[in-house]
Order: C-alpha cells, then structure tokens, then sequence
C-alpha cells in the first residue's frame, strides 16, 4: 500500500514494454518513462527510429517489432523480462470514409490497431498476473464511441473496439490486480499526422483546419500526452482501471 502523503509518479525500478515507440506519442512517451526511472522495452518496426530514440536515454532498451507479425510478439515475450506495465500504443490511421476503405484498409486498420494489441495483452498478461499484477495501457483515440470525425471510418471503428478490449480486460481481471486504462488523445502534431496533412496538397490549409477544431487554438503536441502516460505507469493510478482519459484540448467538451 502507497501511505498517505508519500504517493509520487516515479518509477524506479519499474520495467516497461511498450509498441511504436519510434515516433510521437510513443517516443515522447518513452522518453518520460525513462526519464522517471523505468527500464523501457521500446518496440517498434523502424529500427533506425529506435536506435536514435535509445541514444537518448541509457533506459531505453530498443527492439524491432512488427506488431501485426504473431510469431515476433511471442519472441519478443520469451526474451524480455515480465513488465509491470505494458503500453500498446501502436496504430494506423487510415483516411477515407466508409465507401473509400477497401477491404485491405479494413484488415490494415484492425491488425495494427486492435489485433496488434491483443497479441500483445496475450502475450505478456500471463506473466503479469504471476507477477502480482501490474497496468496496461492502451492508444484509442476520442475518434471512437466519443466522437466521430470527416474520413476516419476505419480509424474509428478500430478505436472504438480498442476501448471495448480496455473495458473488458479491466473487468476480467481485477482480481489479479491487472489494471487497463485507455487514453483518448485528439488530434497531435505526430509525423503521422504531418504526413497525412503534407499528402491533401496543401499543408497549410490543412493545419489551420485541424487548428480550428482545437478549442483552445492551440496543437497538441505528443509531450502533451505523455504525462497521462506516465501517470497510469505509477503507484499513484494503483486504483484506477477500465476508465477512458481524454486528452484532446477541449475539442469534444
């Protein structure tokens, strides 16, 4: 038990597993974990992503992985220690509506965004359980039951079934002292989304319109989102599970 008065976000001596931690949420992410002491497993499929992400930081422990690939997931688990925390950040964002996704963005679209992520689960619950417990983390997005936005069909179903597995890992087990959270971001300035803004033709437009739809007239930025990331990490989440944080810079108030 954490005494009263003596909660801190640290996470010394903590062990991390984490996907798509080469770029954005993930990177940020990693980095803010290791910086509060954990020793962080970074996967993600650009290996030259993870090598420049690891000489940030002596926490980082880099590792190339392709979360639609089953076999690597189960290699990646029998070679790395049993984390207290695992956070499934890996996604894909396809962009059209519900008559331009062909069924090879649908299947894309779930194999990252959800399939990905329960492989993941799979593999490193067992051993979390035996553990004692320990806190999942998982990417959706408010793209999903929240709300809906222009040309994310796909993107929004998936995330939608992320938040469905989030609730019912939380509820399945409780009892071993498994905690898993979702976090809801709304529109950050990643790579990704840069290069999807770069692709409509006009950069600049496109900026100002995601712009416009931010409240406070600001971008959010994936240093923004880390610190919920951090946040469920810790002893100082230890009660908190099956619940969904939205940070979005008020777009859905």
């Amino acid at each position: 038990m954490i005494q009263q008065g003596n909660c801190n976000m640290r996470l010394e001596g903590k062990t991390v597993v984490m996907t798509a931690a080469g770029a954005g949420i993930g990177r940020a992410s990693a980095l803010a974990m290791a910086r509060e002491g954990a020793t962080v497993y970074a996967a993600d499929i650009d290996a030259g992503a993870l090598d420049s992400l690891a000489a940030e930081h002596a926490g980082i422990r880099p590792v190339t992985l392709d979360v639609t690939d089953a076999a690597a997931i189960g290699a990646f688990a029998a070679e790395t220690p049993t984390p207290d925390v695992l956070f499934n950040c890996a996604g894909w964002v396809h962009d059209g509506t519900l008559l331009e996704a062909t069924d090879a963005d649908w299947d894309r679209s779930f194999a990252v965004n959800i399939r990905g992520m329960a492989r993941m689960t799979e593999a490193f619950l067992p051993g979390m359980i035996g553990a004692g417990g320990g806190s999942i983390i998982n990417m959706a997005s408010v793209v999903s039951s929240i709300t809906g936005a222009a040309s994310r069909c796909a993107y929004g179903a998936t995330k939608g079934a992320v938040m469905g597995l989030t609730k019912s890992i939380a509820t399945d087990y409780i009892r071993d002292r498994i905690r898993c959270n979702a976090i809801c971001p709304g529109t950050v300035l990643t790579p990704s989304l840069q290069d999807r803004m770069a692709a409509r033709g006009d950069y600049d437009a496109a900026y100002q319109a995601m712009l416009d739809r931010q409240p406070l007239r600001e971008m959010t930025h994936p240093e923004d989102i880390a610190p919920m990331v951090v946040y469920l990490a810790s002893d100082e989440s230890r009660v908190t599970t099956g619940q969904f944080f939205v940070v979005d810079g008020g777009w859905t108030i």
